[in-house]
């Protein structure tokens, strides 16, 4: 059976103030990650830290190039959420897991079960195939 989102796993996740690492978060205002990640920080209430193959800065935040070169400073993340395809996925959750991240959240339209699998058996609370500012009126967020 397919992993099922627990509805008090995401409103944790989106009440409870964290760091994001926003993967596949660039500096093109048409993907969704860039407004998306702005609800997260500006109405969410938090800390975003952009991750994007050339590392680049985004919404005025240090961007890195992988989870592995965010600083110690900035570890543990509270949660990765994942801005790449379905089938690039599975690597960023396994970079997740290894800097000890606390949850995944694959967004809209990405999936890996076998990724997910992983993350649980790790012990990550995992969300996919959602994304938070769909998500925020069912918590009157």
């Amino acid at each position: 059976m397919g992993h099922v989102n627990d509805p008090a796993v995401i409103e944790r996740l989106m009440r409870n103030k964290g760091r994001w690492a926003i993967v596949g978060l660039t500096t093109n205002e048409w993907r969704a990650a860039y407004d998306t990640s702005l609800f997260i920080r500006d109405r969410l209430g938090m800390e975003i830290i952009p991750v994007n193959l050339p590392g680049d800065p985004v919404h005025g935040e240090t961007g890195y190039r992988t989870l592995g070169e965010i600083p110690s400073e900035k570890q543990p993340l509270d949660v990765v959420d994942c801005f790449v395809n379905s089938q690039k996925v599975g690597a960023v959750v396994d970079q997740a897991i290894a800097v000890g991240a606390k949850a995944v959240w694959l967004q809209l339209g990405v999936i890996d079960e076998e990724a997910v699998d992983r993350a649980k058996a790790a012990g990550l609370d995992v969300v996919m195939n959602v994304c938070p500012a769909q998500q925020a009126w069912k918590y009157n967020l």
